[in-house]
């Protein structure tokens, strides 16, 4: 924005602190003329012979008095200004060097907490989040650039054999080319939703986090059998405010999530709803491998993958809990991941309740 030129704050502070002394003194001497002129001084008594001797002999005084205070004020007023604008000085510098590109500056002011350096640890604190949300992203582009060309490479090597191959099964070669095709569409379909979600780009309306979770578990209850998982499901009804379908896709992926990593033979996955004073929480437990924090802290960045029995027909494309966190964040709510004791991962997912609830116990 272009805006005319200006007095600059350490200028104006000058200004102010000098006409204000000069404003201060010119009280104090109008006082000291007035008592004069009545013969009245704190302690010796005066007889003046004419207020126009007074002011000729007052004058020459009060011109120096004032003098030396406009001299006094403008000097120790730029001073002490620029002391207290230094601070901002510095701030403005970072700012510059952060419009440029670079964002691993920090201001990091020495001192007790005042105005100044509240606002210098709110912009380190903003550089620190803008500068890991940029590596984020760097990193998201990426391996969804990796991500994506892979399929694109498989095609290319499945067309190159056919064509250098004439003989070769046309029947087995597209159902190899369906099955890289379908990967690379959900793919792109999760990229869409990530993106989505992140744009908050929904309808809001009332729904109930338990129902939810009922229907993502009835409709995951083939692929639970197939890996000889049991689901359980418990709790309250848990009212909120948000995209249905976003939701839905959220207790889809961490249902999903816990049947595909789960024990090879008689795994188990526990979903429950409750409700708070001002949240509702879902909750999906299921047993595994033992997990470490470290590992478990990575597990929402997309494309991470957590186990090595990741590469299933059901696997996904390593965007699950990626997906559940921007969904999540979307939805003004926290996740939370934890590693199991005996195995396996716990998620927790708080989201605000709706504004008008009635009070519900358990209804399953």
């Amino acid at each position: 924005m272009d805006r005319a030129p200006g007095l600059s704050v350490r200028l104006k502070l000058t200004l102010s602190y000098a006409g204000f002394l000069m404003l201060a003194g010119a009280v104090l001497l109008a006082a000291g003329y007035f008592s004069l002129s009545r013969g009245v001084h704190p302690g010796v008594i005066f007889i003046v012979r004419s207020h126009a001797d007074l002011l000729n002999s007052f004058a020459p005084i009060a011109a120096i008095v004032l003098t030396f205070l406009l001299v006094f004020g403008l000097v120790g007023g730029w001073i002490l200004a620029g002391r207290m604008l230094a601070p901002l000085a510095r701030i403005t510098d970072a700012t510059r060097t952060a419009a440029t590109g670079s964002l691993s500056h920090r201001i990091e002011l020495e001192g007790r907490q005042d105005e100044f350096r509240e606002l210098a640890d709110s912009f380190d604190a903003m550089l620190a989040r803008l500068e890991a949300h940029v590596a984020e992203q760097q990193r998201f582009a990426a391996n969804a650039s990796h991500e994506l060309r892979t399929p694109l490479a498989i095609t290319q090597t499945l067309l190159d054999v056919a064509r250098n191959d004439p003989n070769r099964n046309s029947g087995e070669l597209d159902d190899r080319l369906r099955v890289v095709n379908d990967r690379a569409i959900e793919l792109t379909e999760a990229l869409l939703l990530l993106s989505r979600a992140d744009q908050r780009s929904f309808a809001s309306e009332p729904v109930d986090l338990s129902l939810i979770a009922e229907e993502a578990t009835e409709t995951l209850l083939p692929l639970a059998e197939t890996h000889g998982v049991t689901i359980e499901t418990s709790g309250d009804i848990t009212p909120t405010v948000g995209s249905h379908a976003l939701l839905l896709q959220m207790t889809t992926n961490l249902v999903h999530n816990a049947i595909v990593h789960n024990l090879p033979e008689h795994g188990a996955v526990q979903v429950s709803t409750a409700i708070g004073p001002e949240s509702v929480v879902l909750t999906v437990e299921n047993t595994g491998d033992e997990l470490s924090p470290q590992l478990v802290s990575t597990l929402t960045e997309p494309f991470r993958r957590g186990t090595q029995r990741i590469r299933t027909d059901h696997a996904g494309v390593g965007l699950g809990l990626a997906i559940v966190k921007s969904i999540t964040q979307a939805h003004d709510g926290t996740l939370t991941l934890t590693p199991r004791t005996a195995g396996g991962l716990g998620v927790t997912v708080r989201l605000p309740a709706a504004p008008e609830h009635n009070g519900a116990g358990p209804h399953r």
